[in-house]
């Protein structure tokens, strides 16, 4: 049977609907999974339930995070948040790394992935980091490779692409700031903004700042590869 992955969605200020955009879920399909939306679990009880039923999960980009859930005042800069879909998602995640079951996050899910074990993020990276920075908001379509990653060498985001640098497109303002001890930092970019984290201690457990699942439907064999590699490990019981 297809593992079924569990795919967070995204919500407006009114909360009136759910959405998960098509290449997310075309992403999860390509690579043999059954993608399910899922919508905001408030409840522990409902959460872990629902942990015990998916094989892993997959969280995706979207508005802004409250940052309130780090200990930090709302920067001027900080976007729309949905206090829901966080508390959710950092629920979710805890309890998928608990169980040791896999996560993997792209964009906003990196952050969030980062956030649920213990890290935090800059609300503003353009605001919050002195350094000259590169165009992280690209001005060219989305399945535009715009800027280079650095990736760490023996990393298992090194062993799913086989490569030391890699072309990823851009469409964020913010990143992971501090990485929680048991993840480590695996892509940069060459002006030191995180792009990648994983988990040093779980089988699974991935998070990209970028959007490959633009760049998978132009046929990018290393986005592929990275979706093809979680859903086999969410194949594994």
């Amino acid at each position: 049977m297809k593992p079924v992955i569990g795919v967070t969605s995204s919500m407006e200020v009114d909360e009136s609907h759910y959405a998960v955009t098509h290449r997310n879920i075309k992403a999860i399909t390509r690579a043999g999974g059954l993608p399910v939306m899922l919508p905001y679990f408030l409840n522990q009880e409902d959460v872990e339930d629902l942990a015990g039923k998916i094989d892993g999960v997959y969280a995706t980009g979207g508005y802004d995070i409250d940052p309130t859930i780090f200990g930090e005042e709302p920067h001027r800069e900080l976007g729309t948040i949905i206090p829901a879909r966080d508390q959710s998602e950092i629920a979710l995640i805890k309890k998928m790394l608990e169980i040791e079951k896999p996560v993997l996050g792209v964009c906003r899910g990196a952050q969030i992935l980062n956030i649920a074990a213990g890290g935090d993020m800059y609300q503003d990276i353009y605001t919050q980091i002195d350094e000259e920075l590169l165009q992280h908001a690209q001005k060219a379509p989305f399945s535009h490779a715009s800027h280079f990653v650095q990736v760490l060498e023996d990393s298992l985001l090194h062993r799913l692409t086989g490569s030391d640098r890699l072309r990823v497109n851009s469409l964020h303002h913010q990143a992971n700031r501090d990485v929680s001890a048991d993840f480590q930092i695996s892509g940069t970019a060459n002006d030191g903004v995180v792009e990648a984290v994983e988990s040093k201690n779980h089988r699974f457990a991935l998070g990209l700042q970028w959007h490959p699942e633009a760049l998978a439907e132009t046929g990018d064999q290393v986005s592929l590869n990275i979706y093809q590699a979680f859903i086999e490990e969410c194949a594994k019981k």
